[in-house]
């Protein structure tokens, strides 16, 4: 597979009232298309920031980040972050959420391809509804179908399932699974949960405390559907959390 990210030596610091905080020190990385990676780290270690420099929305002290080969330096359509804050609209109902952002079209394309990803995330017969009429997990979905709508080539993910609870996370993983192997994209995604990479990743970067770097790499070769049960995932489960300094077979 070509690479589809190309991140070489980032570098990154924050002023503080203490003076320059480093926060990102020396981190290269390569995304191939289609790949599914998955960052973990310590809390605070840079991961977002890693991201939202990788997405186009910070710019680095040093270092370059390239998508398919050209120099990135601010967003554009072919990336969509999804983050654990949310960005439905309250006031806009499900559809038109969904149509928001697509231009050049017309209403009458916009409404069917709206009413397509929305039964594509299960919210069929929600078109009309408002937010505050969702449950949590239904706007999760509302969140997915906005960026997927667009037909982007990546889709960065920070923490994306980090507020819904432990059964609608789980839920959440397995439809992200099911419209990716219906649709082709290249995903980045931020997570504190060793369970959640080890579950959806091709492959798994491991971060330092801060400044971060890459501290371990690890290739994922269980193969969808995915038990976490699976003797390779669980043991690779223990060598990550080791990673992140919980050395316990648990």
């Amino acid at each position: 597979m070509r690479t589809k990210i190309d991140v070489k030596n980032i570098k990154m610091s924050f002023d503080t009232d203490k003076g320059r905080l480093p926060v990102i020190e020396d981190v290269s990385l390569c995304v191939k298309d289609g790949e599914f990676v998955a960052i973990v780290g310590p809390s605070g270690c840079g991961k977002s920031t890693l991201m939202n420099i990788v997405a186009g929305f910070v710019q680095p002290d040093s270092g370059s980040i390239a998508i398919d080969g050209l120099p990135r330096d601010k967003p554009n359509a072919k990336g969509i972050l999804i983050s654990q804050r949310g960005s439905v609209f309250p006031w806009l109902t499900v559809q038109e959420n969904l149509m928001f952002g697509l231009d050049g079209r017309s209403r009458t394309e916009k409404s069917k391809l709206a009413d397509h990803y929305a039964a594509m995330v299960g919210l069929q017969g929600f078109e009309n509804s408002y937010p505050h009429e969702l449950s949590g997990g239904m706007l999760k979905r509302v969140e997915l179908a906005r960026a997927l709508v667009v037909k982007p080539e990546i889709l960065f993910m920070d923490e994306p399932f980090s507020a819904l609870d432990a059964l609608m996370s789980l839920l959440m993983r397995k439809e992200l699974l099911r419209i990716l192997s219906e649709q082709r994209h290249t995903v980045m995604l931020i997570t504190h949960d060793v369970e959640e990479a080890v579950s959806l990743a091709d492959r798994i970067f491991v971060l330092s405390n801060r400044p971060t770097r890459i501290r371990a790499t690890f290739d994922v070769s269980v193969p969808h559907p995915r038990r976490l049960s699976d003797p390779i995932a669980q043991d690779l489960r223990v060598r990550i959390l080791r990673e992140l300094g919980v050395d316990e077979a648990v």
